[in-house]
């Protein structure tokens, strides 16, 4: 029988783990005990699932600070139980009170849909990636058309489905009810922020699109 350090690509990621692990008991020797007890992170970060994009890394978090979710090209589907029952535990179980909705320039999802938009068989996905995208393909030709001639870019069309996300995340019961004056399951925490970031891979920094919708 093998085992995943067989495989050298994981020997060196299980070893850097072990270092990682080690360093970290030795600066704060009861970070892991008391991170086993429970999480009560405030934030819900709803990303790409792109390699480049590790949230935790990229705002320097410490495991148990951010709540996430990663999708290809960070879609939010209102019929997707994935990300409704995200949003409901992170809310009403976890107490997160800000929702951060990242998409990232350079995204391999964006691009995908920038070429479908340009194909005649865009209308009629047939694979569970072009299912997937179909929305933010449909989006492409929108923006498309209404640029008039000129080309719609990757960070355009990138920004564009972040601001279309964010309002459909206020569309979702779990925001709704949080925002409800009915007191949640927790009894304390709300939720009192969605927010719209893009991730630019060329400079390591977050953008604030400054569409946030508070309470």
């Amino acid at each position: 029988m093998t085992t995943a350090a067989d495989f050298p690509i994981l020997a060196r990621l299980l070893d850097n783990n072990s270092k990682w692990s080690s360093a970290v008991n030795a600066a704060e020797p009861a970070f892991f005990a008391q991170s086993a007890k429970g999480q009560a992170p405030k934030v819900l970060w709803i990303g790409c699932a792109d390699s480049r994009v590790p949230e935790s890394v990229v705002l320097a978090a410490k495991p148990g600070d951010i709540f996430v979710a990663r999708n290809i090209a960070n879609q939010i589907h209102l019929d997707d139980d994935n990300i409704l029952s995200v949003l409901a535990y992170a809310i009403a179980h976890v107490g997160v009170e800000h929702i951060v909705l990242a998409g990232h320039t350079n995204c391999g999802g964006a691009q995908a849909c920038l070429a479908a938009a340009a194909s005649p068989s865009h209308s009629s996905p047939s694979t569970p990636l072009e299912r997937w995208l179909a929305p933010l393909t449909a989006l492409a030709v929108e923006l498309q058309e209404e640029k008039a001639g000129e080309k719609l870019t990757g960070t355009e069309l990138v920004e564009a489905s972040v601001r279309a996300g964010l309002q459909k995340l206020l569309q979702t019961k779990p925001v709704q009810d949080a925002w409800s004056p009915e007191p949640d399951v927790r009894g304390s925490a709300r939720l009192i922020g969605v927010h719209g970031v893009v991730y630019d891979l060329e400079t390591g920094r977050v953008r604030d699109l400054g569409i946030s919708v508070t309470v």
